[in-house]
């Protein structure tokens, strides 16, 4: 197991469950009919504004704390699934807003399956990295208007430059390797991805065969043979299965930068419903535990 993957697991999930909020709190506004005069929207506007900005920056302010972060960054094991799922329910809770327990499952399972589908669609293991950063990008977005939280933002950001800058391509394997691992029994049903089918029924994620390598190599369907002294004999192209084509440049490891990879990007931007859908055995235990609490 890698000492080093518990930060990118923590942000990119944090970064995740940002999203969802941010998404879920600005869909709270009031109709423009059910308001009896424009004065009144405007002020129920300002007010839900006011409500979404206090409670990113308090949760924000919370997640990148100094001295959490400096605990954070310390090599050792994953915290065990509960252990997270306990971090990630005060975080949630660090300001005025609060979830029931049935808001707070299927906000975690959705954060838990988003950063999945992530890790397993990042063309080499470095570019989680690149995740990662794309997470604190729009983190920052969200508190631009507060210089001392983005001073926090950044903080961490300079931490990760120094403590991954230099990492191996090894080393980066084995973190992608322990985040699988941590989420190999995760197959939550997440209706954004069943509807884009990149997931099947059963909660299983669909790879594709085609799109961009990873920077630095090259697009299959070609066989090199050298002789004994290094020289190029002969070449042989054949048919591959899919369509690829080489990135056009590498994204930025930089503080700023264009990161070129769009994976943990923001992709309720775009208004979707982001339900999870329950299994029929799901199903059946919720039945069975109602049963029992009445």
């Amino acid at each position: 197991m890698s000492g080093r993957a518990l930060p990118l697991l923590f942000l990119n999930l944090g970064g995740e469950m940002l999203y969802i909020l941010d998404q879920r709190l600005r869909a709270q506004s009031i109709p423009g009919e059910k308001a009896r005069k424009a004065d009144e929207c405007a002020a129920s506007e300002t007010k839900r504004r006011l409500f979404v900005f206090a409670v990113m920056n308090d949760i924000i302010t919370t997640m990148f704390n100094k001295k959490f972060m400096e605990e954070l960054f310390k090599p050792q094991e994953l915290y065990s699934k509960k252990a997270l799922r306990t971090v990630y329910d005060r975080l949630a809770h660090a300001s005025i807003m609060r979830l029931n327990q049935a808001s707070m499952d299927k906000l975690y399972d959705l954060m838990t399956m988003a950063f999945k589908y992530q890790v397993l669609l990042c063309p080499r293991p470095k570019d989680i990295l690149l995740i990662t950063f794309n997470h604190l990008d729009a983190i920052k977005d969200f508190v631009h208007d507060a210089p001392g939280i983005l001073n926090q933002v950044d903080e961490t950001f300079r931490q990760l430059i120094e403590v991954y800058g230099c990492l191996s391509a090894g080393g980066f394997q084995l973190i992608r390797q322990t985040l699988l691992t941590f989420f190999q029994d995760m197959h939550i049903r997440v209706s954004i991805f069943l509807k884009d089918k990149v997931q099947n029924s059963n909660g299983r994620f669909v790879l594709p065969i085609s799109g961009p390598v990873p920077w630095g190599t090259e697009v299959p369907g070609l066989i090199r043979t050298f002789n004994c002294n290094g020289d190029e004999v002969k070449r042989t192209e054949f048919t591959t299965g899919g369509n690829y084509v080489t990135p056009l440049r590498e994204g930025s490891f930089e503080l700023y930068g264009d990161r070129v990879l769009k994976l943990g990007t923001n992709m309720y931007s775009i208004n979707r419903p982001v339900e999870t859908h329950m299994s029929g055995s799901s199903k059946n235990l919720a039945s069975r535990a109602k049963v029992s609490a009445a």
